[in-house]
């Protein structure tokens, strides 16, 4: 680890001489870079209003100024004593901020004194066994509620600069989703059992690299420190509902095998056809902004872009999802669209910040939709419009067996009818709350008789097992919707 840390610090003794953006940025086109790229993360950050932020890695300051301009106090550490200088002599009359050169791995601050850690380029320089101990301390480091913001170079460098040796670790985005989403901090007492982890609430790739360099290697995260208690847990005993979706509900092959049955690019009902309905609906026309929750592996989003020029915006709680999905963006070569790993619960966007909110078959893991609805409101321009298709039930009491579907799922339904009432509530004007069950039952038959008639490339493609599982859960369906229990909603409403 010694050695390590030693050729991290000649690499960036070399990369340091002359404390510029370039240098710090390991490109020459850093300027251009910065221009467009600096106002990308910082619209990601939650309010920084009354916060203390811990900036790691913060080089010669390209981010410290923006960040002591919106927070409390900004404590701004590298290691490297040039890029501190100048960070210090360029930003520190700006506001209440501290200057400190340090080594991350050395550094200690005490519990709960944080709201925000913010790092940019940092944890790539980092063995493993340093970056798992590091996170450690930012989980204790935040208070409760508390977010941890950070930007990593994936699987290959970016920059443009010449390296005689590059120590940098280009780990995947699946490696820091894992190790985050993993820590668990206990802090109970006599009195109280307290555990804390981090909660997902974005990752995505960085736009700029995306459109400057075609570059999609680029990616920042956003992460909230939450209770994880163990009352708290998700179906299968998973410690997150991200960990639940990937490792159960959508597994890599378990999207596959979906896709299948509903058919090239898609994961939700009907597939191509209910999709081309609903979007059509909506009357989209070339630069409106959609955005798409739980856009799935992205089919929708390539169909909206493509026919009717818009840009959207696709966002799912699952990575395996948004992972698929990204794969085929980059061979899709379409600008438009864009993907990432976000909580819609708590994402943040500006209002008026969409002309469309298009969500199929998600909401159903959603308990607070009202609040959603909300967001969803906020984030419309006037004028704009909401199109959803959702899993409902039919009224109470349900069959037993339909209530332990629905525990086993984690499934939070309500009737079409109420469905339409919360969209009303929340302030939507001309709601259309349809029940469209008798629509899925015939789409869920014509899937069955399209799985039969492939039924033999489909066991050669997955298995048996994988072609019976799906054609029970097709028929377990189709049997829920005829005895009324399990219902399917369309719901349309504009922004006055």
């Amino acid at each position: 680890m010694e050695t390590e840390r030693n050729m991290m610090t000649e690499f960036w003794k070399e990369h340091s001489k002359f404390a510029t953006v370039e240098e710090m940025m390991l490109d020459s086109n850093a300027q251009e870079l910065t221009q467009h790229e600096l106002p990308e993360i910082l619209s990601l950050l939650p309010s920084l209003a009354a916060s203390d932020v811990l900036e790691l890695g913060a080089g010669i300051g390209r981010f410290t100024r923006h960040l002591i301009g919106k927070a409390r106090h900004v404590t701004a550490v590298d290691f490297m004593e040039k890029f501190v200088e100048k960070n210090k002599k360029d930003n520190s009359h700006l506001g209440n901020a501290e200057f400190i050169q340090a080594d991350v791995t050395k550094l200690d601050f005490p519990k709960h004194s944080l709201d925000v850690v913010f790092s940019n380029w940092l944890l790539m320089y980092l063995s493993d066994q340093e970056l798992k101990s590091l996170a450690e301390k930012f989980i204790m480091w935040l208070r409760p509620g508390g977010y941890l913001f950070f930007r990593e170079s994936c699987f290959h460098q970016s920059g443009d600069c010449k390296r005689d040796f590059n120590p940098t670790h280009y780990r995947s985005p699946a490696y820091y989703n894992h190790l985050m989403s993993s820590l668990l901090l206990d802090e109970s007492d006599q009195t109280e059992k307290k555990c804390y982890g981090f909660d997902m609430v974005l990752n995505k790739t960085v736009q700029t690299y995306v459109k400057m360099k075609n570059n999609q290697n680029q990616l920042c995260w956003l992460m909230q420190k939450v209770r994880r208690d163990a009352v708290q847990q998700h179906q299968g005993g998973f410690s997150t509902f991200q960990e639940f979706l990937d490792n159960q509900q959508y597994t890599r092959r378990g999207i596959l095998r979906y896709e299948k049955m509903f058919g090239s690019g898609f994961v939700s009902t009907g597939g191509f056809s209910t999709t081309k309905e609903f979007v059509d609906m909506l009357n989209l026309t070339a630069g409106q902004k959609v955005l798409d929750v739980g856009c799935g592996i992205g089919g929708g989003d390539f169909y909206m872009a493509k026919t009717f020029g818009v840009e959207v915006l696709g966002m799912d709680l699952s990575s395996n999802m948004v992972e698929i999905a990204m794969e085929r963006a980059v061979k899709e070569k379409l600008p438009l669209v864009q993907f990432e790993v976000s909580d819609a619960t708590k994402r943040r966007f500006p209002d008026a910040a969409f002309d469309v909110v298009y969500s199929r078959d998600t909401i159903l893991h959603i308990r607070d939709k009202l609040d959603l609805f909300r967001k969803f409101y906020s984030w419309l321009k006037p004028g704009g419009k909401l199109l959803i298709s959702d899993y409902c039930c039919g009224e109470k009491p349900w069959s037993p067996a339909f209530q332990d579907y629905v525990n086993q799922r984690g499934y939070i339904l309500y009737t079409p009818q109420r469905y339409g009432q919360f969209l009303s509530e929340v302030g939507f004007s001309n709601v259309r709350a349809e029940d469209r069950t008798e629509q899925f039952i015939q789409v869920i038959k014509a899937e069955l008789q399209r799985a039969e008639k492939m039924k033999e490339e489909f066991i050669q493609e997955f298995s048996q097992e994988d072609y019976d599982a799906v054609v029970n859960g097709w028929t377990e369906k189709l049997q829920r919707c005829e005895t009324g229990d399990q219902r399917w909603g369309l719901f349309y409403a504009t922004k006055e």
